[in-house]
């Protein structure tokens, strides 16, 4: 082969070496793929954020201000965001845009500053010395005159639904109304500080007064009656058994135990609602669940005449891992944290033509305490009071309900200002659900966690047909936790990790050794 030929070969490879770089490119270009291998996924978009990008009527702008050259955590929250941004711009089909700012600039910070950005302060090591440096970590989203911010970009865990349930609020045409009833001795709003403020962010959140006759307002998407701790009215009780008729959705959070941890005693609480669920296939029981898998309470201990704090496992504090992974509510949840919660029974579903299930249980080892409530943090307990496995704590029903008025007369309202009630109300409700709960107390912000919140959203989210959320709000990049093993494999796991590998070592030390000597044997 001479010269002219091999320099002919040559170009001819470079030239297919090149085609095939620009076919390659072209591709890449128009087609996006990402492979997530987590278990959970939570570093792809879920597929309510697709569907709602491609569901844009006109541009989205997102405008991040991220200081450059931050340390970790940081900067891999910056990586995060940028890997985020590029999905969402790829199922955007062009109506999302987004751009990095680099506040470095006293213009650029000035404007950041103008959009709604604050600065915060991150520690940073420069020259082995520990400073105190001012960034920029948040996010401005711009849809035709309207503007939406998240100040600070922090928890990766969270990222996409920020996004998506940022982008979904600011392209919404109107808010749902989620209704808190009121007046029967239920918590105020500002109990419910954490799961107020994420309703918040999609919802219109308001009470709801029964009295007087006065209907719950139609406008109102999903009812929530939380923890009452007085009797509620049968008029009272009309108006909510009529709104279900009329289609709504009823979250029924029930305490139907009233207990102390620090008074030590409990005593069952009369909602006056015991009829109205059981006429929609549902029964709280006046009972309290105790469960080997629970939380730890704090109590104070007299040793060597000084009082030492210390915690205890509390068993009617119950940490529920156990849930329908079906349902969209809770299937993605690690671990909901109830307060002296009750026992929850379906009744009759089939004969009433409702359909329910389960949204969690109590573990394999679980109890119930009925009669008399008198609780001792330090009592000792034993494996025959937590005989059962699986006690239904939460249920979801859906179906055509019966009032429970049917064939009644409407009940009155005798107080001055009463409105009469309607003279044919209807007997049958259209197809609609309702969610029962034996603790009304998981949702409050001196007994809640991350899970319990996202649940309590979740549940939300659920009775006002909005599940696209439930499936971003739910993604959980923390490591579950360990499955419960007894204390005899506890040891057996740790003795076996400290001395099996050396054994190995030695084994294979050995095997070598044997090797080498029957070599030289047969040299």
């Amino acid at each position: 082969m001479n010269t002219r030929q091999m320099k002919s070969q040559t170009l001819v490879r470079v030239g297919l070496i090149a085609l095939i770089l620009i076919v390659l490119n072209f591709v890449s270009v128009r087609l996006f793929s990402r492979i997530d291998l987590t278990r959970n996924h939570v570093y792809s978009l879920s597929q309510a954020s697709k569907n709602l990008v491609k569901g844009l009527d006109d541009k989205v702008t997102i405008r991040a201000y991220f200081t450059e050259d931050l340390p970790a955590p940081y900067s891999a929250n910056r990586r995060l965001l940028l890997d985020e941004l590029n999905e969402y711009k790829a199922y955007g089909g062009g109506n999302l845009e987004f751009e990095f700012v680099d506040p470095s600039s006293e213009k650029a910070e000035q404007d950041a500053q103008q959009q709604g950005i604050a600065p915060v302060q991150v520690q940073v090591i420069n020259q082995d010395k520990l400073e105190v440096k001012k960034a920029y970590m948040g996010l401005v989203f711009l849809y035709e005159d309207k503007k939406e911010t998240i100040p600070v970009v922090q928890n990766p865990g969270t990222l996409e639904y920020d996004i998506s349930s940022t982008i979904k609020r600011l392209t919404a045409k109107s808010q749902k109304k989620i209704g808190f009833l009121t007046g029967n001795g239920e918590p105020a709003l500002n109990d419910l500080g954490q799961a107020q403020q994420i309703l918040r962010s999609q919802y219109m959140v308001e009470p709801v007064d029964v009295t007087k006759g006065k209907a719950v307002p139609p406008d109102v998407a999903v009812l929530m009656v939380i923890a009452p701790t007085s009797r509620i009215a049968e008029p009272e009780k009309f108006q909510i058994d009529q709104y279900l008729m009329r289609g709504g959705r009823i979250a029924f959070l029930i305490n139907r135990i009233d207990a102390s941890l620090q008074q030590q005693y409990g005593r069952p609480l009369d909602t006056g609602l015991d009829d109205m669920l059981e006429c929609y296939g549902a029964r709280i029981n006046p009972d309290l669940v105790r469960d080997v898998q629970c939380a730890n309470v704090t109590i104070m201990q007299q040793q060597a005449g000084y009082s030492i704090q210390s915690q205890v496992p509390f068993p009617y504090i119950p940490i529920v891992s156990a849930f329908d992974k079906g349902n969209a509510m809770v299937k993605d949840l690690q671990g909901v944290i109830l307060m002296f919660a009750s026992s929850v029974d379906t009744v009759g579903l089939a004969s009433k033509g409702l359909q329910g299930e389960v949204l969690f249980r109590s573990s394999k080892q679980s109890g119930r305490q009925t009669g008399m409530f008198v609780f001792d943090p330090l009592a000792r307990w034993s494996r025959d009071q937590f005989p059962e496995n699986g006690i239904p704590l939460g249920v979801v029903i859906e179906g055509v309900f019966h009032s429970l008025y049917a064939g009644k007369p409407a009940p009155v309202d005798t107080a001055a200002g009463a409105i009469p009630p309607a003279s044919n109300p209807p007997a049958t409700s259209q197809q609609t659900r309702i969610v029962v709960v034996g603790d009304g107390d998981f949702m409050k912000d001196r007994t809640t966690s991350r899970d319990n919140i996202t649940f309590f959203a979740n549940l939300t989210d659920y009775l006002a047909d909005d599940a696209g959320l439930i499936a971003i709000r739910s993604k959980d990049v923390a490591e579950p936790p360990l499955e419960p093993v007894s204390d005899g494999s506890k040891q057996a796991i740790k003795y076996t990790n400290m001395i099996l590998p050396p054994l190995l070592v030695l084994g294979y030390g050995l095997m070598r050794w044997r090797k080498r000597q029957f070599m030289k044997k047969l040299q």
